[in-house]
């Protein structure tokens, strides 16, 4: 009798799916200020979506927590639902930390490469998403699958970014002039990669939620 009065479950796998809504709003906003960077109007308003992407995230992680504390019974380990939602709040930082970083380091070109990496980094954003959105039916062979399918997709764009990134810095060191313009372009290189980084620690985590749950 004691046991059903116990709060169970909480809606742990519907905030993990608003959490990875705002992580592909972040990125597509992000992706739209970089590709419109030259207006600065537009640059300004995507800038403030990423922020408030950021600040939506925020709000789920710290629901997430909350929940942690008054369920008695979890639908996943408690470590595992406390490492995934800050794993995943981690990318929505550094997509953040990466806008606010281009305007105080007063960056005006975004040369091809840090487009690319930031591409990267977006459908990353999109396949944390993914996998985030099959967490719910892992029992389901198909749907665990499908995560560990997505997990390896994820692992293949970082690796790409990786080549990205090791292309742009030998490019940057040896054909830009200007010192400071390469220390402010090196910086958002490893921000922009770093990024990606994020999303392999979150498919990291999805990979191993999957394995010993499903």
């Amino acid at each position: 009798m004691f046991g059903k009065l116990l709060p169970r479950e909480g809606n742990f796998f519907e905030l993990f799916n608003q959490h990875g809504d705002h992580i592909v709003e972040g990125a597509r906003a992000f992706m739209a200020m970089i590709e419109n960077y030259a207006d600065v109007p537009e640059r300004e308003r995507h800038a403030a979506a990423v922020i408030a992407a950021e600040h939506k995230a925020d709000k789920v992680t710290a629901e997430v927590n909350r929940l942690l504390h008054k369920t008695f019974i979890t639908p996943l380990d408690r470590e595992q639902i406390h490492g995934l939602i800050n794993a995943m709040d981690d990318v929505l930082d550094l997509l953040q930390d990466t806008t606010e970083t281009l305007n105080l380091y007063d960056v005006h070109h975004i040369p091809e490469e840090a487009l690319r990496l930031g591409q990267l980094s977006a459908r990353c954003c999109e396949r944390v998403q993914h996998a985030v959105s099959l967490l719910g039916r892992i029992s389901e062979a198909s749907a665990a699958e499908g995560a560990l399918k997505i997990c390896e997709e994820i692992d293949h764009l970082e690796s790409d970014a990786d080549r990205v990134m090791r292309s742009a810095m030998s490019k940057l060191f040896r054909n830009e002039p200007d010192v400071r313009e390469l220390i402010k372009l090196k910086a958002i290189y490893e921000m922009l990669e770093s990024i990606t980084d994020r999303c392999e620690d979150v498919a990291n985590l999805i990979e191993g939620i999957v394995l010993e749950n499903s």
